[in-house]
């Protein structure tokens, strides 16, 4: 039972970073309708540029202090994501406006092309560490309940605890703000958002700029467990199983579907791992993704799109 207990919270906890990061393509389709190929270029900048300013700060400002230098490289990280939201917004998104969605999904594409050569430029091609202070050694718990106890991932059990903040932060926002509502209509009609006084560019700059928030404490958290390289950008896509299973235009569908995702990679593993040679953790979220695409295509909490002619 401990055992059984220990799997599903490493699960829990995997589950939220997936929540994280399948919050980002939700907060781009919702905003937009189109889904950003791009995000998983996007947690690569943002790791990339959270690891070399922790770095390059102090030597340029002249300090020794940790604590500072990660959040002067959070706050200049951000306001690179900032900017890149905003270049975006401007040279491609502007010039967009209404066209069809495959010729923004390949916008998205592109985009993605783009960041990974940015960043390769700008910050160089080696592995890089993220460290910011977060807690390495395990944790035992309810040891008088089980015998044995609970040996808890403490890195993994603050980065869980850091996403389910920042995703419940996030869901408020979208629900109680005005900003959120404007950002739902805009989803739902360009036009007839514009046509009501809603500026489209001024969503869409804060709809990336929140996505790439969320990009950088994702890969804050991804690149201080395992450190940041250039295959960020493509195991952020292990998220897209998450928004297919929750529903591309649903916030809590993104956080249930991240803690199915989670949970049932880690089970799966340990229970069924041995009857099909193992490897089943890599694959089993895309196979699920599968089912559900067959016979439930908008998700769990997604809306069922239907189109009139």
């Amino acid at each position: 039972m401990g055992f059984f207990l220990e799997t599903l919270f490493g699960g829990l906890m995997s589950g939220m970073l997936y929540a994280l990061i399948g919050l980002g393509f939700v907060l781009i389709f919702k905003a937009s309708g189109v889904f950003n190929f791009a995000q998983g270029a996007m947690v690569l900048v943002a790791a990339l540029s959270m690891a070399r300013f922790s770095e390059w700060l102090p030597r340029w400002l002249g300090f020794d202090n940790m604590i500072l230098a990660n959040v002067l490289a959070f706050i200049v990280s951000a306001i690179v994501m900032f900017l890149l939201a905003v270049a975006i917004e401007r040279f491609v998104l502007r010039h967009l406006v209404n066209q069809e969605a495959t010729t923004l999904l390949m916008a998205t594409l592109g985009i993605s092309y783009f960041l990974d050569g940015l960043g390769q430029i700008t910050f160089g091609s080696s592995v890089y560490s993220i460290n910011v202070g977060m807690p390495k050694d395990p944790l035992l718990i309810l040891d008088s309940v089980f015998e044995g106890g609970l040996l808890i991932n403490l890195e993994d059990l603050t980065a869980a605890v850091i996403a389910a903040l920042l995703v419940a932060a996030l869901a408020l926002f979208f629900q109680y703000t005005s900003t959120g509502r404007a950002l739902r209509a805009v989803a739902d009609d360009h036009q007839a958002a514009q046509s009501i006084g809603i500026p489209l560019n001024r969503i869409w700059v804060i709809v990336w700029s929140v996505a790439g928030l969320v990009a950088l404490v994702a890969g804050i958290i991804w690149g201080s467990k395992f450190g940041v390289q250039f295959t960020l950008s493509t195991a952020a896509l292990r998220a897209l199983p998450v928004v297919i299973l929750g529903g591309l235009t649903s916030v809590p569908g993104a956080i249930l579907g991240g803690l199915i995702i989670g949970v049932g990679e880690k089970l799966s593993e340990v229970y069924l791992g041995s009857l099909v040679g193992g490897g089943i953790e890599i694959w089993f979220a895309y196979v699920l993704a599968l089912v559900f695409l067959l016979f439930r295509p908008q998700g769990l909490f997604g809306e069922k799109i239907i189109d009139r002619v």
